[in-house]
């Protein structure tokens, strides 16, 4: 049997999608090869005349079934458990533990638990502490604290540790100055141009594209970046223009183009997805959310999707709904038609 809030349908359903969040609710035993499993175990599907689904790993294997060594159903207290350490132990420490330190705390392997809080939280052990002293430096500048005090309030040894670590973590946003301040000190070059999708804005900072809209102008760009100085591109804005015009036009292809983009560390793992999809594919929202290891929170990934400012860059428009249609899109769904007609060629 099953617990009490989880019928056989939903179960089965959980299986199909693979979703972690039943793991350690619900069993998944398989009649044909005398197995259990969790439900998000990776291996094929049984058929579901096969299965049997038991509310705890100790009936199946009193069923006669023994544990699946590919997701090793049977860890899974145990796995919640390493991760919800590593998770205490990173918050509490001044520095960032080292993942030998955090292993020997959890009693795994560094490569197993590396594995396990990967897979829980989408992030590294060292990712995680670097966006939760990220986080904590945005938050202290949202309260009024200097930028000198925000970082080493937040942890870190020094200022120029934590640019590095936003070199590393390729942050390419603007310095925590301007997160707080709207864009205050930072020049925004931009400019409008005409394509086959209609009239395009792209504005840029010395690091790279900051905003990619269409039938869009200075108002909008204003209102996203209200204290910066804002400055019609000139001869030398040409040469980024031209790139941005040829990737729009053939949005399929590689490009190098340099991106100044700022998000959560939530939407940056969702827009790191979007950018893994293939030219001409399409994802569905639930498949984003399942790939960052977050099944749950498909309405979280469209709005990460509807607060990326680049379009195209970050091709937000290869996500759909998960019965086929198109969904939203910002800048219209003719566009965003378009746009994967353009790539389906």
């Amino acid at each position: 049997m099953i617990p009490d809030l989880v019928d056989s349908e939903q179960a089965w359903v959980a299986v199909q999608s693979r979703d972690r969040s039943f793991d350690g609710k619900f069993v998944t035993g398989v009649l044909s090869t005398g197995i259990y499993c969790r439900p998000s175990c990776a291996a094929r599907h049984p058929k579901r005349k096969n299965v049997r689904f038991f509310a705890k790993a100790e009936q199946a294997e009193a069923a006669g079934l023994r544990a699946c060594l590919r997701c090793r159903p049977n860890d899974v207290a145990r796995d919640e458990a390493a991760v919800k350490a590593v998770i205490d132990a990173v918050r509490m420490a001044e520095s960032a533990p080292r993942l030998d330190e955090l292993a020997d705390l959890t009693g795994y392997s560094p490569t197993h638990l590396q594995r396990i809080f990967k897979r829980d939280t989408g992030l590294s052990p060292a990712a995680y502490a670097r966006a939760l002293r990220s986080e904590r430096v945005k938050d202290a500048l949202a309260s009024g604290a200097s930028v000198t005090e925000a970082i080493y309030d937040a942890g870190y040894g020094s200022a120029s540790r934590f640019y590095e670590e936003q070199k590393m973590a390729q942050k390419m946003g603007m310095k925590p100055n301007a997160w707080k301040n709207g864009g205050a000190g930072v020049t925004v070059c931009w400019a409008t141009v005409e394509t086959s999708l209609g009239n395009m804005m792209v504005a840029a900072t010395t690091k790279g594209v900051c905003c990619l809209s269409f039938n869009e102008g200075e108002e909008e760009l204003r209102r996203r970046f209200p204290k910066a100085e804002l400055q019609q591109g000139g001869d030398d804005f040409q040469t980024l223009l031209s790139e941005v015009v040829a990737q729009v036009e053939a949005p399929g292809r590689p490009h190098n183009i340099p991106l100044d983009v700022q998000g959560t560390a939530f939407q940056e793992a969702v827009w790191q997805e979007l950018r893994k999809i293939p030219e001409g594919e399409t994802r569905s929202y639930a498949d984003i959310a399942a790939a960052i290891d977050k099944p749950r929170a498909v309405r979280a990934v469209g709005s990460a999707n509807g607060a990326n400012n680049v379009a195209v860059l970050i091709p937000c428009h290869r996500v759909i709904r998960s019965d086929g249609t198109m969904g939203g899109y910002a800048y219209g769904l003719e566009i965003k038609q378009l746009l994967l007609e353009k790539e389906a060629k």
